[in-house]
């Protein structure tokens, strides 16, 4: 073997070694401090305009009458679909009860997550009904693709959370896709998941499932984190309020999140959009508090800039940063856990603009402290798309963050004192022990990057990050083996399914 391939396969040995390694990692514990970009007297303005916002304008409550029943016994005034909360009311009673922290546990407890505190979790892409690869161009997503999504996931170690509706797999009807959805995820991952959210019972469906797949009992335990979307500006509606009941219910968490395109669905204005995630918040967190006090909740921000022009989401602007680094800080105010964030972009394609807008979404995410990020791999389109090339450039950047997240390293071997006694003046550290000792881990390893020479590059076929990322996430398709499922589980899994899908008619919309 020439020195050359020596080389080239020792490297990817190595990195494949790093990406053992990191899989012990369950999620990120941060050794960096959160980023403070609003002080003291700023927060504590926003949250008295947020408690304004709810105390004179108030929000809606459409077609759930419960819901608006137990607001009015908690102390909110009603007016119809109309409520009005005063002053600190949502706040203390989120505070009351609402955990700092909780354990999202996974089939696999070594895929058990943390969430809160210093800790962060990078869940893939939500929600978008089109995929795009190099071989195939744009097209609407299948049961297919995301079941490779899923596989995707649990194969990467930067990834900690299999996640939700990866993509919409628009080969099923929705009426029953969700029970396939979930499926996916305890069949083909053993990382944790999310449940579905757009009907009550497609919810219950989802508790169901994960209820058989944990053994039969979940015994309190939470195992799903789920998305519950406020209706922006200052709605929420019954969908998802009937949603975030079942999962309070069975003490499954669920992360509040107002979806704001400033200047259309709140003011134009970063201070503004801030006000108004924070009171939509607030209602939300405080319905699963007065649903189960105690049931884990998170405060999600979703915001992003747009174009003035054409009315299109904008993506990597410093607006939204600014509201992340906030809404981050309320977070830390509030006591809850944060959701925000991860690798997003308008771009159609795996192409420069995809990669700066990404990063400059993905590193606030992470200087803010967020908890959960979902969106951290895969992204492209505004959301209406999900990448596979795209999928493995994210997952390699996140990889970056996890170092990132490990801050800097003052111990003896950090400091390398023995490197400077050992080494003469003017000369090279290649040599030295402490070298040679770290030599592996010294340095992040990027999959996807080519450090080569011109010469080596031009060799190796001329290939761009794009191309090299198609032939990444095939070879790892290629090689994928399903963790564990005892058989009978299984078995019990694909009967209600089955059952279900019976009972469900076939509906498109």
């Amino acid at each position: 073997m020439s020195d050359e391939r020596q080389r080239r396969g020792g490297g990817r040995a190595g990195r494949q070694g790093s990406r053992r390694a990191a899989q012990r990692d369950a999620y990120l514990a941060r050794s960096i401090a959160p980023y403070e970009l609003v002080g003291e007297e700023g927060l504590a303005l926003i949250e008295s305009v947020a408690d304004t916002i709810l105390e004179e304008i108030g929000v809606e409550i459409r077609d759930y009458p419960s819901a608006i029943e137990r607001f009015r016994k908690a102390g909110a005034t009603v007016d119809g679909t109309r409520l009005r909360f005063p002053r600190g009311l949502c706040r203390g009673i989120i505070t009351a009860s609402a955990p700092r922290e909780y354990v999202q546990h996974a089939r696999n407890p070594e895929n058990s997550v943390r969430i809160g505190g210093n800790a962060t979790v990078f869940a893939p892409n939500y929600g978008s009904p089109f995929v795009h690869d190099l071989d195939n161009g744009r097209r609407y997503a299948t049961l297919a693709d995301f079941q490779n999504f899923v596989k995707l996931a649990y194969l990467s170690p930067w990834l900690h959370h299999s996640g939700g509706t990866v993509c919409e797999p628009v080969d099923v009807p929705v009426s029953k896709r969700h029970l396939d959805m979930v499926y996916a995820h305890i069949r083909y991952s053993d990382k944790g998941f999310m449940g579905s959210v757009t009907a009550g019972e497609r919810a219950q469906d989802s508790v169901e499932l994960a209820r058989i797949a944990f053994g039969g009992d979940l015994a309190d335990r939470t195992v799903m984190t789920s998305l519950i979307n406020a209706s922006s500006p200052l709605v929420w509606d019954a969908t998802m309020l009937a949603a975030a009941e079942v999962y309070a219910t069975n003490n499954q968490a669920t992360i509040i999140t107002p979806f704001i395109l400033a200047g259309a669905m709140a003011p134009s204005t970063s201070a503004g959009v801030v006000a108004q995630t924070l009171a939509e918040s607030l209602v939300g967190m405080a319905f699963t508090q007065l649903v189960r006090p105690g049931a884990p909740v998170v405060f999600g921000s979703f915001a992003s800039s747009m174009s003035m022009q054409t009315g299109a989401p904008t993506f990597g602007t410093p607006e939204p940063a600014l509201v992340l680094y906030t809404v981050a800080a309320l977070a830390r105010r509030l006591g809850v856990p944060f959701r925000s964030g991860g690798s997003l972009t308008s771009s159609k394609l795996p192409d420069a603009q995809a990669a700066y807008e990404s990063a400059a979404t993905l590193v606030p995410t992470l200087m803010a402290g967020t908890n959960f990020v979902l969106h951290a791999a895969g992204w492209l389109e505004g959301g209406l798309a999900i990448g596979y090339e795209k999928f493995v450039l994210d997952c390699d950047q996140l990889g970056m963050m996890a170092t990132f997240a490990r801050g800097l390293d003052v111990s003896d071997n950090g400091l390398a004192l023995s490197a400077q006694r050992e080494n003469v003046p003017g000369q090279h550290f290649l040599g030295t022990a402490h070298t040679l000792a770290n030599f592996e881990t010294a340095f992040y390893r990027s999959e996807t990057a080519d450090n080569n020479s011109y010469e080596q590059w031009l060799e190796d076929g001329s290939k761009d990050a794009a191309v090299r990322a198609n032939a990444i996430w095939k070879e790892r398709l290629a090689s994928y083996e399903p963790p564990p499922l005892d058989d009978a589980i299984d078995a019990e899994l694909q009967e209600y399914i089955a059952r279900r899908k019976a009972d469900l008619p076939d509906t498109f919309a």
